[in-house]
């Protein structure tokens, strides 16, 4: 070997580190286990942001949305008064923004008193500044909790609602639109939540898990959109956020915060077979931290957040901990 070609054998090398998680090369500087502290931030989603090299998570009980250090410490990048409870959150980095949806479950420190005045929708902010873009309502009262959120490639997003059987279309400019309502998303009588983590695949469709029922749906987004049911080994049970690698292959969360005695506290990684029209579960780690929600996929990693959801859920106070974890 020359040393031209050595040198685009060791550029390779070195490029397939960073792609692959888990592998030596870029580390970020975080360590496997993150112990995060801050006052009673709760969060329940996470995401990797690019530009900073770093993790942002939000805050169920305080609405804000912050930027994660190695050492566990955290700043504060988001904070509006008209966001009660920050859930899913995703980095746009191409458009400098960052997509938050949030609701009131009357569990946040800013919570309104009336149910039917709570509101739920998603919060588009400046990626840099953590200012407001647009806020965006998409329900006002009992029966809708905006869930996850992702967009395509045209900066168009895709929110669930978790309580409702919905899943809303919202444009780069803030317009809202329901984009595709099935009796099939909303939650079962006993169940905790219905659909849920929601991802965007590249040539053209959503991946939507199903909280209560484990089900996974294919949605395409171009032309008329219908759900089709994705075939699995088994119901994911207890599936809450979901990420897409850069092969294709989808990392999803399940943790039993709803109860159902099937659910586990795990990391599950699916392979599609015939475009998403069915998958096989390649590996499940079942997770040694208590009620993971989202995963962010990191070029050194993926990386799942707990958050102690079920002290503020269960009505137990707060916690000024939490844990990244990668797998």
């Amino acid at each position: 070997m020359n040393a031209r070609q050595i040198g685009g054998a060791l550029a390779a090398i070195v490029g397939l580190a960073l792609l692959v998680p888990g592998t030596a090369g870029a580390t970020g500087g975080y360590p496997a286990v993150v112990h995060g502290h801050s006052p009673a931030l709760h969060p329940e989603g996470v995401a990797y942001d690019p530009t900073r090299h770093t993790f942002l998570v939000g805050s169920l009980f305080h609405g804000t949305v912050s930027v994660v250090a190695p050492d566990g410490s955290t700043r504060t990048l988001v904070d509006d008064p008209r966001i009660v409870g920050t859930v899913g959150l995703h980095v746009d980095a191409a458009r400098g923004r960052i997509l938050v949806t949030y609701g009131d479950i009357g569990i946040s420190e800013g919570a309104e008193p009336d149910p039917a005045k709570r509101r739920t929708g998603l919060g588009i902010f400046d990626l840099r500044t953590g200012a407001a873009r647009h806020v965006v309502d998409l329900a006002v009262g009992p029966g809708h909790t905006a869930n996850d959120v992702t967009f395509d490639r045209d900066g168009n997003a895709y929110v669930t609602d978790s309580e409702s059987d919905v899943i809303y279309k919202v444009d780069p400019v803030g317009h809202a639109s329901e984009f595709l309502r099935d009796p099939r998303f909303a939650k079962t009588p006993t169940g905790a939540a219905g659909i849920n983590g929601i991802a965007w695949h590249p040539d053209g469709y959503l991946l939507v898990g199903k909280y209560d029922t484990g089900q996974l749906f294919r949605i395409p987004t171009r032309g008329r959109p219908v759900a089709t049911e994705v075939r699995l080994d088994h119901p994911l049970v207890g599936a809450d956020g979901i990420a897409l690698h850069r092969n294709g292959d989808l990392v999803v969360v399940t943790n039993n915060l709803g109860g159902a005695p099937e659910a586990v506290d795990a990391l599950t990684i699916l392979r599609p077979r015939n475009d998403w029209h069915a998958a096989r579960e390649l590996s499940r780690d079942l997770w040694p931290v208590d009620d993971p929600t989202t995963v962010a996929v990191a070029p050194f990693g993926d990386y799942a957040v707990s958050g102690n959801l079920a002290i503020l859920l269960g009505g137990l106070g707060t916690s000024d901990e939490f844990t990244l974890r990668r797998r």
